[in-house]
């Protein structure tokens, strides 16, 4: 299978069910679903889904409209096994300490909506400062880990892989709003978070 083949081509011996073709677009398209998945789930489930995004991408090929790209189409299906997975696999309510952090919410603001202290983050390059900045980052991770899938791959999609909010809306099946909204809410969280682990030095 040529690696200058056309994504029309290529649609076209997906549903030809042509193998080589098929081998060809795992090669092609499987790092970008996966790093679709791991938005929302940790690596292990996110392989899994993406196994699962594939088996069922034979069985779907002939419905693809070509709207949007083959690219964006396959990380869609993705995004929506990852969301069924999170469903049948809800984790239980630990109580996390969001609850708490988010009870303090209104008074970490001024009246005009800033920080009433902002955070100030780890600038030093000494020994100490390094390995805070390593809890700093067990600590970002833990808390990404404990948001609601959506939620978590809003920000991730957004902010780490920089993709537009029409296209993270269209990926996750929701308005360009609740992108907003999810957005705001997990960049609070994370602020809350990393303010107390300043202040008190608990994740």
């Amino acid at each position: 299978m040529p690696s200058e083949l056309s994504e029309e081509a290529l649609v076209d011996a997906l549903r030809n069910r042509d193998e080589a073709a098929y081998h060809h677009a795992v090669e092609k398209y499987t790092g970008s679903m996966l790093a679709t998945a791991r938005t929302m789930l940790d690596s292990a489930a996110a392989e899994d889904v993406v196994q699962e995004a594939w088996l069922s991408v034979m069985h779907a090929i002939d419905g693809f409209e070509g709207r949007s790209g083959l690219k964006s189409w396959l990380c869609r299906i993705t995004a929506n096994k990852a969301k069924n997975h999170l469903r049948k696999h809800k984790r239980e309510s630990l109580q996390d300490d969001f609850s708490v952090l988010e009870s303090d919410m209104e008074s970490r603001f001024s009246p005009d909506g800033r920080w009433a202290n902002p955070f100030h983050g780890f600038e030093g390059h000494s020994p100490s400062d390094n390995l805070e900045r390593d809890v700093m980052d067990d600590c970002l991770q833990k808390h990404l880990g404990k948001m609601p899938g959506e939620q978590s791959a809003a920000l991730l999609l957004s902010q780490q892989a920089e993709m537009p909010k029409d296209d993270v809306a269209s990926l996750l099946g929701v308005s360009v709003g609740n992108v907003r909204v999810m957005v705001h809410r997990a960049r609070q969280r994370l602020v809350l978070m990393l303010e107390r682990l300043r202040e008190t030095g608990e994740c």
